[in-house]
């Protein structure tokens, strides 16, 4: 063999080192970043869905919580991890409030690849069992004949629960005066004591409360109604044409991970939602499976950001 050819041969084989290498991937434990508290409500569900992959991929998904400031710290390790496929962030619908209300330490638009959504999670626009609206019609109604009387509560500064409530009042034009708490679980109690007007609260924490009558549900914040209150409409269908605000999980990798890797582990998070046991167990935690491919999901993003974006710059929405 000349000198010439042995180069080409080396350059060649150089090339394809690298395709190799991804070709064996996984070959390690994967680390998947959940940027909230264990014991939650993205934590279970990362749980849940982290399991089947690892069956599917044949190597152990390990979940890494790291909460904290709405989720930009795990945001942000993730952000700052190789792009080797083997660092992998579960997020929730924070990915795309945090770049309107923080300062981030990070692109959210181009420091991460989209991989796949995996469910969403509707509310439920609850109030006191005792109050005399029975409809989305008689709410506003009350609240247009009294303005600064009805009042809403969420969960904190940003999260779904007042996003919901912002978008109801800049759609329908009333001002419900917006009550924050440190959490679901009080808001829901005080909506319960009457010491506020109504809550968006999610499936999972708040259906049982309306199947006891300890709570009246108006309608349902998704584009169809919710599997356990068929007969609750959505506000869509209550006078409110196109709206829509769901909270979401969805699992997304570090910019310049290799499009194969991509690919592939898309296609072990659709497996995982759409496998009977999984769509179950989401089912049970008040989510609506979904499973995506990276462009679906990555055009789902884009829109989400997008319109979170227009509602805090016209609600001047604020978080402490």
């Amino acid at each position: 063999m000349t000198k010439r050819r042995l180069l080409k041969s080396i350059a060649a084989l150089a090339a394809c080192t690298p395709l190799l290498g991804w070709a064996a991937w996984p070959d390690k434990p994967i680390r998947m970043v959940v940027p909230y508290a264990a014991g939650g409500g993205a934590d279970n569900t990362a749980r849940v869905v982290a399991q089947h992959m690892s069956t599917a991929l044949g190597q152990q998904i390990v979940i890494d919580n790291k909460p904290g400031a709405g989720g930009v710290i795990g945001e942000d390790n993730v952000a700052k991890a190789p792009a080797d496929g083997y660092t992998v962030l579960y997020d929730a619908s924070a990915f795309s409030v945090n770049p309107s209300l923080r300062k981030l330490p990070f692109d959210a638009t181009k420091d991460f690849i989209p991989v796949s959504l995996v469910a969403t999670a509707p509310q439920i626009l609850v109030v006191p069992a005792t109050a005399s609206y029975k409809t989305v019609a008689e709410f506003l109604d009350f609240a247009r004949k009294n303005p600064g009387k009805l009042s809403f509560a969420s969960a904190g500064g940003g999260t779904g629960s007042h996003l919901a409530g912002e978008a109801l009042n800049e759609q329908a034009k009333v001002n419900l005066m917006h009550v924050p708490y440190k959490g679901g679980a009080p808001a829901l109690t005080d909506v319960m004591g009457e010491q506020v007007s109504a809550y968006f609260g999610n499936v999972a924490s708040t259906l049982g409360y309306v199947k006891s009558g300890k709570l009246r549900a108006l309608a349902v914040s998704s584009s169809k109604r919710v599997n356990g209150l068929p007969d609750t409409p959505t506000l869509a269908e209550s006078g409110l044409p196109g709206y829509n605000v769901v909270e979401w999980n969805g699992v997304f990798l570090p910019k310049g991970t290799p499009a194969d890797v991509v690919q592939r582990l898309g296609k072990a998070v659709q497996a995982a939602v759409n496998d009977p046991a999984v769509k179950q167990k989401l089912l049970q935690f008040g989510l609506e499976p979904a499973g995506s491919t990276p462009e679906a999901f990555a055009k789902f993003v884009q829109d989400e950001t997008g319109r979170v974006s227009a509602l805090v710059k016209v609600r001047n929405i604020r978080v402490d």
